[in-house]
């Protein structure tokens, strides 16, 4: 399974980390294109400098280990689509480009449904997928969890807890579905 995964799911270090360690372990094929890779590193910005820098570093990483995930998007496409959020339409386009078979996004109200249908896709939320990827590999993803539980206590100096760390995430169901 394909599936285009949006700005919003990727800019979250947990969450990224979570989602492509399924996809390390085969469970889909992750692809995104250069505007949203830029949208990424330019969200980072809130943070500071130092955090775009560092974004910028794990773009160079992902496209080394998943080379096959970045979209072209086919020219003229953009036009005949539309969407609530104008500024979407280049995921959509990205996600048809990339004969994918689902977004990944947290921006439900900016992908209804009923388009996405029109033009074969689904939407999935992060936490819905995450969960469904638990049941497809329970021992891989479990694997997963732990590592990043293990890198955020390495990192944050706090003492997270599995099911509080995905919930900070944004990923509650799926903490919840690891305890």
């Amino acid at each position: 399974m394909r599936v285009l995964i949006d700005a919003c799911v990727l800019y979250p270090t947990v969450m990224r980390e979570v989602v492509l360690g399924a996809a390390k372990l085969g469970l889909f094929e992750p692809r995104w294109s250069d505007r949203i890779l830029e949208e990424w590193a330019r969200a980072t910005r809130k943070i500071d400098d130092a955090a775009e820098v560092f974004a910028r570093g794990e773009i160079v990483m992902l496209n080394a280990a998943f080379p096959r995930a970045i979209v072209p998007v086919k020219g003229g496409l953009e036009q005949r689509l539309w969407l609530p959020d104008a500024d979407d339409v280049h995921v959509l386009a990205a996600a048809i480009s990339g004969s994918c078979d689902g977004i990944m996004t947290m921006n439900n109200k900016d992908f209804p449904r009923d388009i996405l249908t029109d033009e074969g896709l689904i939407r999935f939320g992060p936490d819905e997928f995450c969960c469904r990827m638990l049941a497809q590999d329970p021992i891989g993803m479990r694997g997963v969890a732990d590592a990043v539980l293990a890198q955020a206590h390495a990192m944050g100096g706090e003492s997270w807890e599995m099911r509080a760390l995905m919930k900070k995430a944004r990923l509650p169901r799926f903490g919840k579905a690891l305890v």
